[in-house]
Order: structure tokens, then sequence, then C-alpha cells
């Protein structure tokens, strides 16, 4: 992976790119599974591959304007508890606006005394400008979650490539989406503290699932 890309995708937590590429996996499995490739000829490949590249591509856009959406929005609110507390003299109020803004183990934790420490330091500094504008970190996210997106639907298409029988290629393609959302599932595990092969395989059963509603919903 080359250093650019590698920064592209640091930008995102990893909850943020296990989600991107769940979706991915989701929107591709979504087409190849109401496709009649199993019966049909490369023609139907084909047109599944278009079907496949341009939902991809439509959804890593727009995931990615929401993206920065979030963004700016997590920012002015945070902006805008910030200035709550500076500008309070309501003990009760600015503890809400700090606790709003801290993990809540965190927050369970701290005695009255710890949140109005905080109110008095935060009351003490300078006036922030409120940052405005999107920033290069923030377009690096945005790009981050669109390649996320398109580029989970790569290793499913592979099999449709290298195999001239559509029906082996689905099963193959569908086998390499269990194996994802499995080491998907794993991973995500590893970050949150849990069991890694049992969440590897609850991530297979809820993607499956995902798969099924979007498909019987028209989605």
């Amino acid at each position: 992976m080359s250093k650019g890309t590698s920064t592209v995708f640091g930008v995102l937590s990893p909850v943020e790119r296990f989600s991107e590429i769940l979706f991915g996996l989701i929107m591709t499995l979504s087409i190849t599974g109401t496709m009649s490739v199993a019966s049909g000829g490369r023609e139907d490949v084909r047109i599944m591959w278009l079907s496949v590249l341009g939902c991809n591509i439509a959804w890593g856009i727009i995931d990615a304007i929401l993206y920065l959406l979030g963004i700016v929005s997590d920012r002015g609110r945070g902006y805008v508890l910030y200035s709550l507390v500076r500008q309070t003299r309501d003990r009760e109020k600015a503890r809400t606006a700090i606790e709003k803004v801290l993990p809540p183990v965190i927050a369970d934790v701290l005695l009255p005394e710890d949140f109005e420490t905080m109110h008095q330091r935060l009351a003490a500094l300078p006036d922030q400008p409120r940052q405005g504008g999107i920033t290069r970190r923030d377009l690096l996210g945005a790009v981050g979650v669109f390649l996320l997106v398109f580029l989970s639907c790569v290793p499913l298409m592979i099999p449709f490539i290298f195999m001239r029988d559509p029906l082996p290629a689905l099963r193959s393609s569908n086998a390499v989406a269990i194996v994802m959302l499995f080491l998907g599932g794993y991973s995500f595990a590893r970050y949150i503290g849990g069991a890694k092969i049992l969440t590897g395989f609850v991530m297979v059963v809820l993607g499956v699932v995902m798969v099924g509603i979007t498909i019987a919903l028209g989605g």
C-alpha cells in the first residue's frame, strides 16, 4: 500500500473503515444475488458488472458527502458546547455540556468538583475562533470513504473475470464475501476487545441477513 493510500485510510477510524467495507459488500451482494447470471451468459455478467460498479460508485460518492456533512455537524456542535461552557455561570449547564462530549464510562466516574475544575479551566482559556470550512484531512477522509465502498466490490467481481461459467463464478464470489465478512468481524472484535472468532461468525450471519432484507425490500 502506498504512503498516500495509507494516509487516506488512516484518517478514518477502524469502525468507519469496517462500516464502509460492509456497506460496499452488502451493495454488491444485493446485486449479484438478484441478477440471473447463473442461468445467463457473458452479457448478463457484463450487465451485472456495470450495475455493481455504477451502484458502488454512486453510493461511495453519497457516503463521502455524508461523511463531510457529519464532520461539519460535529465540529459546529462541539464549538457550540465549548462556547456554552466558557460563557455560562450555571454549574449544572456547564456540567451537562461537558458530559455530552465525554464517553459515558469517563463521565460516570467524575465527581462534581472535577466538572467544576474543567469548567473553570475552559472559562479561563482565550476565546478560540470557530473552525471554518473543510480541511485537507476531512477531504482525505471523504476520499477514503469513497474508495472503501468502491474497492470492496472488486474481490467479489474477480471470479467473474477468470471463470467462464457464471454459476461457479457466482458461488466463488459469495465465498469471497463470506471470508471478507468474517475477517471484518474478526478485526472489529480486536478493536472493541470482543471474542474474535465469534464476532467473525456473527458478522457473516448479520451480513447475510442484511443482504436478504435489502433484496426483499427491492434495495
